[in-house]
């Protein structure tokens, strides 16, 4: 056999190697992408199926009835699900604002012996136990909340017709609103973090183009960094979300564990992830499957929330692919 031939087959047997091995690194991608899924799937089967006694039981009525009756075996969703809702709400409402005062500042307006140490502190507060924002939110935050700020919006807002319901409470300070707030302490590094790190990959030539044509720095962030951000910032706010509605521990310590439906935010209440932690271990029957029941609610919320914000954000980037044309 010929150098030539030689030198044929080696380069055929690398070619043949690197095809298997091509195939090998699709098929374990594959299998790794389909896991997620596979996982998804089984999580929320396996919810259903321990849930389905109490669907079975209390039909639709389950998700909305306020009743929690443990003795008598009645029980009704719709004060953990309004509880999550509500104290996510006052989450975002509160952490998107800051969270992207604080990106604007780090990424156009800090002096740079500034930026890594905002960055490294926002980060640490990410790494933080979510117990340690309950307890400083029960110890801390609370008593004040209650001694000082409720007193004046109950005596400001609470007069006000229509909204002046949602300013109303004892002054004992766990309540819905203070564990929204906790909540949004919480998510503020996470969104904060991904709005900084996505405000710092414009082209720096479009921000210097629209200084240069004497844009202002919000018309700056207005008209240049947000419609080129806009995906990743609402990734951001989702995943800010999904962390304030999961969260068990920090609004299990603030949110006062009252399964009572009231109106006024500064009463105290219960989210599902609360009523889970706090019953689970002593459930069982019936009560059992009303708590797994709230995990399959919790599950489909935030699968809707989350669907909702792709479509959201699906229909942004058809809309601007329109005015282009």
């Amino acid at each position: 056999m010929s150098a030539t031939e030689k030198d044929i087959n080696a380069h055929l047997h690398t070619q043949s190697a690197g095809v298997i091995w091509d195939k090998v690194f699709k098929g374990t991608s594959f299998a790794f992408a389909a896991m997620v899924l596979i996982v998804m799937l089984a999580i929320m089967v396996m919810l259903f199926k321990e849930a389905w006694p109490t669907f079975a039981h209390f039909g639709f009525s389950f998700l909305y009835t306020s009743e929690w009756d443990v003795v008598n075996d009645k029980f009704g969703a719709l004060v953990p699900i309004v509880g999550t809702l509500v104290t996510s709400l006052i989450a975002i409402l509160i952490g998107v604002p800051v969270s992207f005062g604080i990106a604007i500042f780090i990424s156009l307006m800090a002096p740079s012996w500034l930026k890594r140490p905002i960055g490294i502190a926002i980060e640490l507060l990410a790494a933080v136990p979510s117990i340690i924002y309950g307890m400083w939110g029960l110890f801390y935050f609370a008593p004040w909340f209650a001694n000082t700020i409720q007193p004046f919006m109950t005596e400001n807002l609470g007069g006000v017709p229509f909204i002046g319901q949602f300013f109303q409470g004892p002054p004992i300070g766990v309540s819905i609103f203070t564990a929204g707030f906790v909540l949004a302490i919480m998510i503020i590094p996470f969104i904060a973090s991904i709005m900084r790190d996505m405000f710092d990959v414009v082209p720096t030539a479009l921000k210097e183009s629209a200084y240069a044509m004497g844009s202002t720095t919000w018309e700056v962030v207005w008209k240049v960094i947000l419609p080129y951000t806009k995906a990743g910032v609402i990734g951001g706010i989702m995943l800010g979300l999904g962390r304030a509605m999961g969260e068990t521990m920090a609004v299990a310590f603030v949110v006062g564990n009252s399964l009572e439906l009231n109106t006024g935010l500064f009463y105290p209440g219960a989210t599902i992830a609360s009523t889970m932690a706090n019953e689970f271990n002593e459930a069982s029957g019936l009560h059992m499957s009303s708590l797994i029941a709230l995990g399959f609610m919790l599950f489909v919320i935030t699968f809707l929330v989350l669907s909702l914000a792709k479509w959201f954000l699906l229909r942004l980037e058809k809309s601007q692919q329109g005015d282009e044309t």
